[in-house]
């Protein structure tokens, strides 16, 4: 029997087959796949539409497919880039976050499918969440990031991740991005 984050991941996948939409699992779950031990109790995923396929035209056929609105307002999606959604079977939130040009849709074309309970996942690769980890910054964001440096040592790009936040800090104006994945990646090494 799979498991109630499996059984949302399929449904979600056939209902992005269908709407010809190409995506990748995130967030906590993404950690948990990498070997964070996580509770968590909602499903990140990045989706990518066709272009010029307004969300109205491909949500219908996600929907069908065992998913409910957790939004009235219409223009939420337009503003927050995020459609929020319960699965029907298992009560679980999802929030299909709706990727832009540039780095999302570079952690697209380097997701890799990764099995969960039988389920094909296209997921995130390693270094990429690295980099959404550090992005994030929230005291449990930094937890996983810690984690994920130990557990996954060997199967992560230091020099990509050191240069994605370095270009991340010039395009956000910030300076602490390089500086806190160093830290957590001497706390790491220190475990």
């Amino acid at each position: 029997m799979r498991s109630p984050v499996a059984e949302l991941l399929a449904d979600l996948g056939r209902g992005f087959a269908a709407a010809g939409i190409r995506w990748y699992l995130f967030g906590a779950q993404a950690a948990i796949v990498y070997g964070v031990a996580r509770l968590t109790a909602d499903v990140d995923v990045t989706a990518r539409a066709p272009a010029g396929r307004p969300t109205s035209d491909w949500l219908p056929l996600v929907e069908g497919c065992g998913f409910d609105r957790r939004f009235s307002d219409p223009q939420f999606i337009e503003r927050s880039r995020v459609v929020p959604l319960v699965h029907q079977a298992s009560g679980l939130p999802v929030d299909i976050v709706l990727a832009g040009p540039g780095l999302e849709e570079e952690f697209l074309e380097r997701a890799l499918t990764c099995e969960i309970d039988g389920v094909a996942v296209p997921v995130v690769d390693v270094s990429d969440l690295i980099i959404l980890k550090v992005l994030a910054g929230r005291p449990k964001d930094q937890e996983d990031l810690r984690w994920l440096l130990t557990i996954q040592r060997t199967a992560i790009d230091e020099q990509r991740v050191r240069h994605v936040l370095g270009l991340l800090e010039s395009a956000l104006g910030q300076s602490d991005l390089l500086a806190a994945f160093e830290h957590a990646l001497r706390d790491a090494r220190g475990r």
